[in-house]
């Protein structure tokens, strides 16, 4: 239990030293990560059941050949491509903002600098020591966050279309 608390101590001093928006990376980091394990689920679980009942429904078609029959492939292969991309453009709009969302920490951790500077003058080494902390730890936050969904997204892209030319293969048109 001790280590929970020190723990606990350990992250509020962090998010403290780093400002307020170290909130709005946290908040960010938990919707990306949290459309990651979805969209990993998705591509585990729900899609090979979906791909399944959907080739059988290929395959117990009549009419595989006709013009109309590969417009009908066309569409159903169109909906399930949907369904693989739904959300990956969101993830890779968060691990873009997240490096922005820590430069905006640097520039109110620069201006809190500033502002010291401002009221005690530049010899104050101490209490600038706060405001450049301050400047320095939401843009490492940010890159942090930004790098842990950058491999993933790529991978849950390149996976996508992965799935989706395999549905198509396996739902032949002749």
């Amino acid at each position: 239990m001790l280590f929970f608390e020190d723990l606990y101590d350990t992250v509020i001093r962090f998010f403290e030293a780093g400002g307020d928006v170290l909130w709005f990376i946290a908040a960010a980091l938990i919707v990306m990560w949290t459309m990651i394990i979805e969209r990993l689920w998705y591509f585990s679980h729900t899609f090979p059941r979906q791909s399944r009942l959907l080739i059988a429904k290929w395959e117990s078609r009549k009419d595989t050949t006709s013009w109309q029959a590969h417009r009908i492939r066309e569409a159903w292969i169109s909906q399930m491509k949907e369904k693989l991309h739904s959300g990956l453009l969101v993830i890779k709009t968060i691990v873009s903002i997240c490096p922005m969302i820590g430069l905006l920490g640097t520039v109110t951790g620069m201006v809190g600098v500033f502002e010291i500077m401002a009221l005690s003058g530049t010899g104050n080494a101490r209490l600038m020591a706060a405001g450049i902390t301050q400047a320095t730890i939401p843009t490492m936050a940010g890159m942090v966050a930004a790098l842990s969904g950058l491999f993933i997204s790529s991978r849950l892209e390149y996976s996508a279309n992965v799935h989706a030319q395999e549905l198509a293969d396996h739902m032949p048109h002749q």
